[in-house]
């Protein structure tokens, strides 16, 4: 093996453990997307537009089911094999599924058989999605040094902002450019298809890598547990699950803010497509911007701290939204999306050093997997139905009590977990 190849640069350990993500991130959000403005009616067009609504977003909420199975089933091969080609295996997986859904027809062509497939397809997403981050943030904090850990982990952290991004503006240009018939007719599904060309430079970059330091270290001490899952249940299901409610008000705040908020936005309110894909291009930069500030600060004042002081905030973000959504003005709504996004970031790259701290080597692929994806079922998998529902029936301030729920459920996890950053990586951190 050459040197290359058991040394990669820095640069090649951030690029590598951030492509990835922002690949698989980039696929998940173009069916958010599609899910707030075309599934419903391309899929269950014989219901009406708030049921059409609800049905997306049941679709949208399928992959966060399939999320921890992927974390297990790709926790299983990462514990055991290693880390590199399960991280592969799962961007495949990911891949595929995502393509097949820019192929696959509508209602009007086969009929029940066509939203049957797409569920198919979208628990297909979620199972990709689920192997990917475990793998993607202990590529970058295995190799991290000591006190780096964060900032390390922040690169897979980024490749959300990335990716949706990348997904949101590929919905504005198609809304700026298509009509709405054309969009719904064929228009939508050009992301979808667009995402197998990503996917094979993320597949190039990824099989140039080496095992991390820390478990090919592993392997030369001891063998691979054989069910690294039935250990992770005994010895370390209080951190399972306190991690995954700590990740609750990370994903409650996004997928409101942009499915939830999109989905009211156009339909409710009437403002343009195009207008409010623009606005949340305009509120994923500051999520981006808050990703790197997190990890830094993280590094430097502890991990608890800054996702306790973030989590208060998110709490009192939650109170806003009613009046600033329901405003009508283009500049509230733009800066309510824009501090809900930055709140996303500041809580969420924190996660990618804290999560694995949570495991010892041998078994952390399938912990801060699980922990991760568990998080999403609890904060993500119902949450844009929920708001959905609890605005038909109390309106909004519903929706902003529901994001303060959220967010008060975290900051109590992240209180209990405690400080995790001196914690070496070679042992599993003690919670008492």
């Amino acid at each position: 093996m050459t040197t290359h190849n058991t040394t990669p640069s820095i640069a090649h350990i951030a690029f590598a453990s951030f492509i990835g993500t922002a690949i698989e991130f980039y696929d998940f959000y173009i069916y958010a997307t599609a899910s707030a403005l075309v599934i419903g009616r391309v899929f269950f067009p014989q219901s009406e537009p708030a049921v059409q609504a609800l049905s997306a977003f049941l679709t949208f909420g399928i992959a966060f089911i399939a999320r921890p199975l992927g974390a297990v089933l790709f926790g299983h091969f990462g514990d055991r094999i290693g880390r590199k080609a399960t991280l592969a295996a799962s961007l495949l997986v990911m891949g595929l599924s995502t393509l097949l859904i820019g192929c696959l027809p509508g209602y009007d062509t086969l009929g029940t058989w066509a939203p049957i497939a797409l569920c198919l397809l979208r628990f297909g997403q979620g199972l990709g999605l689920g192997g990917e981050w475990g793998g993607a943030v202990l590529l970058a904090t295995e190799y991290a040094p000591a006190g780096r850990r964060a900032w390390y982990g922040m690169f897979p952290q980024l490749g959300p902002s990335v990716g949706f991004l990348l997904a949101t503006l590929s919905f504005w240009l198609l809304a700026v450019g298509l009509s709405d018939a054309d969009f719904q007719a064929w228009g939508w599904r050009l992301p979808f298809l667009a995402s197998g060309l990503l996917v094979a430079v993320g597949l190039y970059v990824r099989m140039k890598l080496a095992e991390t330091p820390e478990f090919s270290a592993l392997l030369e001490r001891e063998p691979p547990l054989k069910m690294p899952l039935a250990v992770l249940l005994r010895q370390h299901l209080r951190a399972v699950l306190l991690g995954a409610l700590a990740m609750v008000v990370c994903y409650t705040l996004f997928y409101t803010a942009t499915v939830f908020c999109l989905s009211y936005g156009t339909n409710t309110l009437s403002i343009p497509r195009q207008q409010f894909l623009g606005m949340l291009c305009v509120a994923i930069v500051f999520m981006a911007l808050a990703t790197p500030l997190s990890a830094w600060a993280s590094d430097k004042f502890g991990r608890s701290p800054v996702l306790l002081i973030s989590g208060f905030v998110a709490v009192l973000a939650g109170f806003t939204l009613a009046p600033m959504l329901s405003s009508g003005s283009m500049l509230q709504i733009t800066l309510f999306l824009s501090l809900s996004l930055f709140l996303m970031g500041a809580t969420f790259a924190p996660m990618g050093a804290l999560l694995p701290e949570l495991f010892p080597v041998a078994v952390r692929y399938t912990g801060a997997g699980a922990a991760y994806n568990l998080g999403g079922i609890l904060g993500a998998s119902c949450a844009p139905y929920i708001s959905q529902l609890l605005v038909n029936q109390g309106g909004l301030a519903w929706v902003g009590g529901y994001v303060s729920a959220a967010a008060a459920i975290s900051f109590l996890a992240v209180w209990r977990i405690g400080e995790t950053r001196a914690q070496s990586m070679n042992e599993c951190y003690d919670l008492r």
